[in-house]
């Protein structure tokens, strides 16, 4: 038997505001963006979550997507109102996010695991009290120095890492059925699988 689930949740982490919206550290809401395209469904805002929220279908079962609007280093405030009001089991989750320890190109799905520095992840975790949920890594890129992170997270890319995350998107995208139905092997294995060549199981 899998060890995954069917997804019931999307969260898409980033920063609310003008001033954050083409930033790193928005790649998150980048992908809701193409989610809400391919879908068709809106997401509005909605109070109880703090956050934007919306719904679709596939296959007969709804999706709920959720943006929060608490600012990154706090996305468990809104996560966790959202799991606990719709009885979410965390292993149905998906949260996408932007990830330093990928080059611009290059996504991942990732079960569990630890945050690798990422606030977002970090008070996700904090908040469910598990690590037990599924991730979309989108690459960004490491500034190489640590005390550049920040800065790095929060400008915008140049164009050349701009289109290759882009170009990661459309990749993701493309798995993205299998993913909402808890087929997670099969879109692991298309994802991470290049000519047959490489495989990142877990």
């Amino acid at each position: 038997m899998s060890r995954f689930s069917k997804i019931s949740l999307v969260v898409g982490l980033g920063n609310p505001g003008s001033k954050y919206a083409d930033t790193r550290h928005n790649v998150g809401w980048w992908f809701l963006e193409r989610l809400t395209n391919d879908f068709q469904f809106d997401l509005k805002p909605e109070t109880r979550f703090q956050g934007f929220f919306g719904e679709f279908r596939i296959d007969q079962r709804v999706i709920r997507v959720l943006a929060p609007t608490t600012f990154m280093n706090h996305s468990g405030r809104s996560v966790a109102p959202c799991v606990s009001y719709f009885k979410i089991d965390p292993k149905q989750i998906l949260v996408i996010h932007d990830e330093l320890d990928l080059e611009p190109g290059d996504c991942r799905l990732k079960f569990g695991g630890g945050h690798g520095g990422h606030n977002g992840i970090l008070d996700i975790r904090k908040s469910l009290d598990t690590s037990d949920f599924l991730r979309l890594r989108l690459g960004i890129g490491h500034p190489k120095s640590a005390s550049m992170v920040t800065r790095h997270v929060l400008s915008r890319p140049n164009m050349p890492d701009f289109e290759l995350i882009h170009r990661s998107m459309d990749r993701a995208m493309k798995i993205m059925d299998l993913v909402m139905l808890g087929e997670i092997e099969r879109a692991m294995h298309r994802l991470h699988t290049k000519d047959g060549i490489h495989q990142e199981p877990g």
